[in-house]
């Protein structure tokens, strides 16, 4: 039995609105997929005063790898005197953030932020 552990890229698109860099998460952000997403997530913070908001609402799975790659950008950000906000109204994973006491961690928003464009639908 042969197990396919192919992955598509973990982000979609990423745009920048008025300085906020806007990144849309897609599919399973498991191990597989961190460190694709931390060089992007690494490489979006290393500036100063990051403001980034992470779109999850395309996100179908997260597991704990996916959970460390989140909180390594919100200290990255915080460190840097940024900001980092999530977008998601899943029921899920805001129930994974409560369990693991990383809720109010998190700036969580269920829409985007005032004054941001939606989703880009080509990205760079």
């Amino acid at each position: 039995m042969t197990t396919d552990h192919t992955t598509s890229t973990p982000y979609r698109a990423h745009h920048t609105v008025g300085g906020v860099t806007v990144v849309t998460l897609q599919g399973e952000i498991d191990l597989l997929a961190v460190p694709e997403l931390a060089a992007r997530l690494d490489a979006l913070t290393e500036g100063p005063r990051p403001d980034l908001v992470l779109d999850l609402r395309p996100v179908s799975f997260i597991d704990c790898a996916g959970l460390g790659v989140l909180c390594r950008a919100l200290r990255r950000a915080r460190a840097r005197h940024g900001r980092l906000r999530l977008v998601t109204d899943s029921a899920r994973f805001l129930r994974i953030l409560r369990c693991t006491s990383l809720a109010g961690a998190f700036d969580i928003r269920s829409r985007w932020p005032e004054g941001l464009a939606g989703p880009a639908h080509g990205g760079s």
